[in-house]
């Protein structure tokens, strides 16, 4: 009984890392862009309940937060607001997908109140993953 064994050639190796590294390189940005959006995403979500949480404070306070007093109002009496009926979130405010603080500012230059993340990159403005996210 003559067992012949048999491996695979340096070819047929090469050809296989070929075909590999091929399909890698076309579904590689498509998945990572598919991350970039849903950051993306994330903040606008996050950027929705903090603004329904602000518009609780301010049926009750009968104002926002000034920006001094800024986004941790939500969790935390300022100390001089005598209708504060919160903590208007179950949690500290989250800090954006990227790991950054939301920016907020009241009086705000483009609505009520401005509520905001620089994105990825955390400058104003920018494209894609580093465009801004902003509630106006």
């Amino acid at each position: 009984m003559n067992k012949q064994h048999r491996g695979f050639t340096l070819l047929e190796l090469l050809v296989v890392l070929v075909i590999i590294g091929l399909l890698a390189s076309y579904v590689g940005p498509r998945y990572f862009a598919q991350i970039g959006k849903s950051e993306t995403k994330a903040a606008r979500a996050q950027i929705d309940a903090l603004e329904k949480a602000l518009d609780q404070y301010r049926l009750d306070a009968g104002h926002y937060p000034t920006t001094e007093q800024g986004l941790p109002a939500l969790n935390v009496n300022p100390g001089n607001e005598p209708r504060w009926g919160g903590p208007y979130l179950k949690k500290n405010v989250p800090p954006d997908p990227w790991g950054k603080a939301y920016f907020y500012r009241y009086p705000g230059e483009h609505s009520e109140f401005d509520l905001f993340s620089y994105g990825k990159d955390g400058q104003p403005g920018g494209t894609g993953d580093a465009a801004d996210v902003t509630n106006w």
